[in-house]
């Protein structure tokens, strides 16, 4: 009887499920299957690095990308090797606390205060999210290759691949809200992607992470942003609904 019963209020809840499903827009749905992938994907990209599972791929990759005879030295032209530098700081903490600063200040000035708060917290959010994750998992960096940059925490997930996602991505969702036409909201989406791609392959290419931490950051980032930004337009839904029930009321 209570299996029943149990089974019974599975099935309701599904159907529950489906009819709040049915009821939002397609970007919406999109975003809730992207955000679900994405976690389970992170799930298990890290199960297989603690298992150790992913290891000798990480290594040939590293290895692959510095001299057979020096691996202080990088295999390709040394133009590379400076193009990672400077892109790598696009990640960076400075960089993204200016940027976060300059955009919450870009908002407040424009009166829209709820927009401030969702990118402070979206950003300072991610971080605390991104250092957990890192103290939890607790992977050494790589010591197969010297390091072309100076690192301090732990390698799982990359921070800087991870925080230039949720930095990046969480600022063009603001921008594709404004501006308009096709062409225009996915050049912004465009570019967001291409600096967060760039920063997570400077990670690789300077010798502090292994592929499967910026594929990490990339992922939880993404996840981290979908969920503030789902989270965002729920409560702004709500509260429309609220103020249209009040305004009926009144009238």
């Amino acid at each position: 009887m209570s299996e029943w019963i149990e089974k019974t209020r599975v099935v309701s809840n599904l159907r529950e499920l489906w009819t709040w499903l049915s009821g939002q827009r397609l970007d919406v749905i999109l975003s809730i299957l992207i955000l679900v992938t994405g976690a389970w994907g992170f799930i298990e990209l890290a199960d297989n690095v603690i298992e150790g599972d992913t290891q000798a791929l990480d290594e040939a990759v590293l290895r692959s990308l510095r001299s057979g005879e020096d691996s202080a030295q990088f295999a390709g032209p040394a133009w590379v090797r400076q193009a990672a530098r400077d892109m790598t700081a696009l990640g960076g903490a400075a960089v993204l606390f200016c940027v976060t600063i300059a955009a919450a200040g870009f908002l407040a000035l424009m009166r829209d205060y709820a927009g401030a708060a969702f990118v402070l917290a979206a950003t300072w959010g991610g971080q605390l999210v991104c250092l957990g994750l890192k103290h939890f998992l607790n992977r050494s960096r790589p010591e197969i290759v010297p390091h072309w940059d100076d690192v301090m925490t732990s390698s799982f997930p990359s921070g800087h691949s991870m925080m230039a996602a949720v930095v990046y991505l969480t600022l063009a969702v603001l921008l594709v809200n404004v501006v308009e036409g096709r062409r225009l909201k996915s050049y912004v989406i465009g570019i967001a992607v291409m600096a967060t791609f760039l920063v997570g392959v400077s990670r690789v290419v300077l010798g502090v992470h292994y592929p499967t931490d910026v594929l990490a950051g990339w992922t939880a980032g993404l996840v981290w942003a979908l969920f503030c930004g789902l989270s965002a337009a729920f409560f702004k839904r709500n509260r429309r609904q609220i103020h249209l029930s009040s305004s009926e009321e009144s009238g």
